[in-house]
């Protein structure tokens, strides 16, 4: 659920009157960026949208123009909001379909948040969790206030206690419905977390990302508008060998093959991910994945080769590393990966957060030459092309 429904009174005289989840990003409305960024991340199914009554219709139109020309690949629905942003979130979940076992709920003056922010929620959420919140550890030195006297410091509470949530926030979507009909005759929440705390529901706290800042104040209106730092090409390629006759099943870019080989592996042997995490990481100049994720580490043992890329993925972007395009090549006599080919492709494109159409996947054999054609592994190749920040 995309939350542009409130009405941004701290930027009102900035943007004379003007909702500042409307202003143009990027040549788009700021929702649509956490839209695409939610579409992207492959972990969400479909994207409730709420706007202001009064703005309902119109900007179901601009959606559907805006699908036009760049399809989401998943449901976009239009709904209308409440006067408070808790009356927003009952209104959208009152959309979002019974069946749905998980909800996200995002504030759309958020457009800097990560697919892999949202893959580690829905992870979380995937593991039980049945409230999950993003969080940063607090810098400053926060006093609390004398209720009658809010000039005067009242106590210190401990930093390390503390934490700066954001959005987006995931929950069990009955247990979020309940929370909000209990509330309803409540002064209004800051945030849904603290609801489901009313209700005794445990919240977890993930890492959040100090890159995802809220558009409140009149000064973060230039972090819409900062000139982009200049951009060299840069490339990363990768490699990676598994040998087979192992305990792993065999599985390329997160699908796994049925009636493949298995494989010998520390991990869950992903080759593909493999090869494709060690040209991210050179894109960036950061070593390779033995460097990173030592198989002499037990906490490793049989780890998801998605979870790793999603870590990869951090460390490039901490370097401003942008992805571009991706080509990768499976090498193996067995299995034929034609019936995965597209399987395969689309996944790795959710994983990047890249589109479809920017991710190439080949497969071939050696012809029965060299280990893979005597069958006794699988090799694979990845070259990824980025754009990196130019030095000064």
């Amino acid at each position: 659920m995309l939350l542009a429904a409130g009405s941004g009174s701290r930027l009102a005289a900035a943007l004379e009157g003007r909702p500042k989840q409307f202003l143009l990003f990027e040549g788009a409305p700021l929702y649509w960026r956490s839209a695409q960024v939610f579409a992207h991340s492959g972990a969400v199914g479909g994207i409730v949208l709420v706007f202001p009554e009064a703005a309902l219709e119109a900007e179901a139109q601009r959606v559907g123009a805006l699908s036009a020309g760049d399809d989401l690949g998943i449901p976009c629905l239009a709904v209308a909001g409440g006067p408070q942003r808790q009356d927003s979130v009952r209104l959208g979940l009152a959309a979002v379909p019974r069946h749905v076992p998980q909800v996200l709920v995002h504030d759309a003056a958020r457009p800097f948040m990560s697919a892999a922010l949202v893959r580690r929620i829905c992870t979380a959420l995937a593991e039980g969790a049945p409230a999950v919140i993003p969080g940063l550890p607090v810098t400053d030195t926060i006093k609390l206030v004398d209720a009658d006297a809010p000039d005067l410091a009242a106590g210190t509470p401990p930093r390390a206690l503390l934490r700066a949530v954001q959005t987006p926030q995931g929950f069990d979507a009955a247990l979020l419905r309940e929370a909000h009909e209990r509330a309803r005759a409540d002064a209004p929440a800051t945030d849904d977390a603290a609801l489901m705390e009313a209700l005794g529901v445990p919240v977890r706290i993930i890492p959040g990302e100090a890159e995802n800042v809220k558009i409140t104040n009149p000064e973060d209106l230039g972090l819409l508008r900062r000139e982009a730092p200049a951009l060299l090409p840069s490339n990363g390629l990768g490699y990676d060998v598994h040998r087979y006759g192992g305990e792993r099943p065999l599985r390329l870019g997160g699908v796994e093959i049925p009636g493949a080989p298995a494989v010998f592996a520390h991990s869950d042997g992903d080759v593909l991910l493999h090869a494709l995490m060690d040209a991210i990481l050179g894109c960036a100049a950061l070593g390779d994945i033995g460097q990173h994720f030592p198989d002499s580490a037990p906490a490793l043992d049989g780890i998801s080769s998605s979870i790793l890329l999603d870590r990869v993925l951090e460390l490039a972007a901490g370097a401003g590393i942008r992805l571009c395009h991706v080509d990768l090549t499976v090498v193996a006599q067995k299995p034929r990966l034609s019936p995965w080919r597209e399987e395969i492709r689309n996944n790795v494109a959710a994983l990047l957060g890249l589109a479809r159409d920017e991710v190439n996947l080949k497969a071939t054999t050696e012809e029965g030459l060299g280990f893979t054609g005597r069958v006794e592994g699988i090799k694979a190749w990845a070259l990824v092309s980025a754009l990196r920040p130019a030095k000064d």
